[in-house]
């Protein structure tokens, strides 16, 4: 029995975990360059690709920048009666502006995160919908201030599997977009990117039924997209893969002066998936990823223990996660929802 059929079970080995780290660095490299890199054969790649895509434990997803598009991101804690947690956080993950939602200890708390193209619809889910939806007693809504780690930077960029020389063989140019007005995206790029958003490998042929444009085309706006930054790839994949076991939220408390330098620091710790500073008394978010309790445990008293200035803390561990990292679908407003 070779190596690719061994691997059929729950067993995943090196290998399986530079392919991911390949793709969160170039999420669409073609398959030869990712083998010439990982010193395989083409064939190889293929099969480990598709036998986690196939399993469920990888996908491509291809996300935009929200500040590239002017947006604003708000995190929301959502308090509910303990018999509809699961069917508002279900609801919540089902709209299309939502890119991470999470149940939180205890059962009856909810973590998203949301982006909003204008004050409007900010306050359309905010303070109309998500107030009055039944048995939900308490919404804490904080807007995200800035991102000290996450977007294309996933949490397996930190996991060691890659060389410096294979993640700059890698790793896809962009160039740094100059101050100005958000990004403009029209009917095509919303086509585009709505299908991107679901696979984001997904073939030529299938980006050029959608949006109706000619080949030379769809590569050329792909393209323009990636370069700027707008579009970027993330890779949603099993915990099991990295022998993850324990995720928690840390909501902490910093002053001003010091907020910079705890969050540069939170968002280098290697158990780290995301971090941003917001609004609110805990101004500085960490969503945290862990072998297990143990792990969790020596990474607060340790390196969180040591941050600059933390003043107050507040842990929540997550007990399961209904959606994230993405998709978030570009599609144009349709009839209004019932859900929040």
């Amino acid at each position: 029995m070779n190596s690719d059929a061994r691997l059929t079970q729950e067993a995943h080995d090196d290998l399986d975990r530079q392919l991911v780290q390949a793709l969160q660095l170039d999420g669409r490299a073609p398959f030869s360059r990712i083998a010439d890199v990982l010193g395989v054969s083409d064939q190889t790649v293929a099969r480990r690709y598709t036998r986690l895509r196939t399993a469920g434990k990888i996908r491509v997803l291809g996300l935009t920048d929200p500040v590239a598009l002017g947006e604003v991101v708000w995190l929301l804690r959502v308090q509910c009666a303990p018999d509809a947690a699961v069917s508002v956080a279900e609801a919540l993950a089902r709209r299309p502006d939502t890119s991470w939602v999470s149940l939180l200890s205890g059962g009856t708390e909810i973590a998203a995160i949301t982006r909003a193209a204008s004050g409007e619809d900010s306050d359309a889910l905010l303070l109309r919908k998500l107030p009055r939806t039944p048995r939900v007693v308490g919404v804490a809504a904080h807007c995200v201030l800035h991102e000290y780690f996450g977007g294309p930077e996933g949490l397996v960029s930190k996991s060691g599997m890659l060389t410096p020389r294979q993640i700059e063989r890698l790793t896809h140019p962009v160039s740094p977009r100059p101050p100005g007005p958000p990004v403009a995206l029209d009917e095509g790029d919303r086509r585009l990117l709505g299908v991107l958003a679901r696979d984001g490998r997904a073939g030529l042929a299938e980006l050029v039924a959608a949006t109706g444009w000619s080949q030379s085309t769809v590569r050329r706006r792909l393209a323009e997209l990636r370069s700027d930054g707008t579009l970027y790839f993330d890779v949603d994949y099993h915990p099991r893969l990295f022998g993850h076991g324990s995720t928690a939220v840390l909501w902490l408390s910093v002053p001003p002066a010091e907020l910079a330098a705890a969050g540069e620091a939170v968002g280098a710790h290697p158990e780290v998936a995301f971090a941003c500073a917001t609004t609110g008394p805990h101004n500085l978010l960490a969503i945290v990823v862990c072998r297990d309790v143990g792990a969790l445990y020596e990474y607060l008293t340790t390196r969180v223990a040591a941050l600059p200035g933390v003043r107050g803390m507040e842990t929540s561990p997550t007990i399961r996660r209904i959606k994230g990292p993405g998709p978030l679908l570009l599609s144009p407003r349709g009839p209004a929802r019932r859900d929040p």
